[in-house]
Order: C-alpha cells, then structure tokens, then sequence
C-alpha cells in the first residue's frame, strides 16, 4: 500500500484536503487525533505530561489543559522537545498500527508537525498543503480566535514554507477557489492510484 504524508502549516487547510480525499473513500489516518487520545484521562502519555510539566498542566476533571501545556511549550523550545519525546514515539507506532489494518490502494497520514519532526520512515511520499501566509493567519484567526500576534509566535516556531516545500513530492495549491482545490484532488487521486497499482503490480 502507498503511504502518503499529508502536511502543511497552520491555516493551510489540511482538514479540508483530507476531507477531500476521504470522499474518495481514501482511508485517513490523523496524527492530531491520535495524539487526542493518547493524552486522555488515564492514558500513560498524560501521567508522564504531569510528571514532567506539572500538575498545573491538568485540570481539576483530571483532562490535559491544552492552553496552559502551550503556554509552557511556547515559551521554551526545550520544554516542546520534551513534549516531543512523550507523544512522537507513540503517535509513529499507533499510526503504524493503523496502517497495517487498512486494506486499500493508498491511504493518506495527516502529520501537522512531518517537517519538524520527519521521523517516519514507511512513508512513502509527502503531500504539501501550501497557501500564502496572509491567507493562512487570516484562516487560522477565524477558526481558532486567536489574536495575529498569536499567531505569527506559531509560525515561528514553525517550519518555513520554504523547508516544508523542499520535502515535498506534491504539493496542493490552497490559496484559489475550493473548485480549483478539489480539481487538484482529483488528479492527485488518479496519480497516486496509478502509483499504488505500480508498486503492487
């Protein structure tokens, strides 16, 4: 089976590339979903959080208070490093797992943070959800609430458009009308078919 990475910066539009290949029946496999439930109340990544954070990274009903953690990550590198390393390792093996369930020609893995983090290597090639910044910040303001200068501290602590297209295979242009997007989709899914038949073949 191919395995395509899905990545892109914040305000790109992965959710919607991925939704749109989901119509095509094309199983998604979503990091940030899985790192959801691998912090939930109970899991063994949430206690080592509160090991390492402390206990005021967790609320009252005993759930991860994801503001106060981003507070600590963004104010230290080394504090996200050690985020890093509780959640990656298990989030490639979960996402490894999950793969090896799936009986299709190709699946997509949605991997926000592929770029800075890379470290997956049955991937098989990576898609790049590419917009221009000022598109971007104004997305991610009216989705998340959050102010520009919000904002812009996250995409600096991010990688650059330019890294993320460097690694690129594809990319997908997301700055037009969703028509445009959606036609890009289509002849993306054919390719990807075709490669998938090639490699089983």
């Amino acid at each position: 089976m191919l395995i395509v990475a899905l990545t892109g910066g914040i305000g790109s539009g992965k959710s919607t590339v991925a939704a749109a290949f989901a119509r095509h029946a094309v199983p998604i496999i979503d990091t940030d979903v899985i790192a959801r439930e691998l912090v939930a109340p109970g899991e063994p990544a949430l206690a080592e959080i509160a090991e390492h954070f402390g206990d005021q990274v967790i609320t009252p009903d005993g759930r991860l208070d994801r503001a106060r953690l981003r507070e600590k990550i963004f104010a230290s590198p080394a504090q996200r490093q050690a985020l890093e390393q509780i959640l990656h390792p298990r989030i490639r093996e979960e996402v490894r797992r999950r793969i090896d369930t799936l009986q299709a020609p190709y699946c997509l893995v949605v991997i926000p943070l592929f770029t800075e983090t890379g470290d997956y290597p049955f991937v098989d090639r990576v898609l790049v959800v590419d917009a221009d910044e000022d598109i971007r910040i104004r997305r991610t303001m009216a989705r998340d609430r959050l102010s520009r200068e919000q904002i812009e501290q996250i995409l600096a602590s991010q990688s650059s458009r330019a890294e993320r297209l460097a690694l690129a295979d594809d990319v997908v242009d997301n700055s037009n009308e969703p028509e445009e997007l959606m036609q890009q989709i289509d002849s993306l899914h054919r390719k990807y078919l075709a490669l998938a038949g090639a490699t089983s073949g």
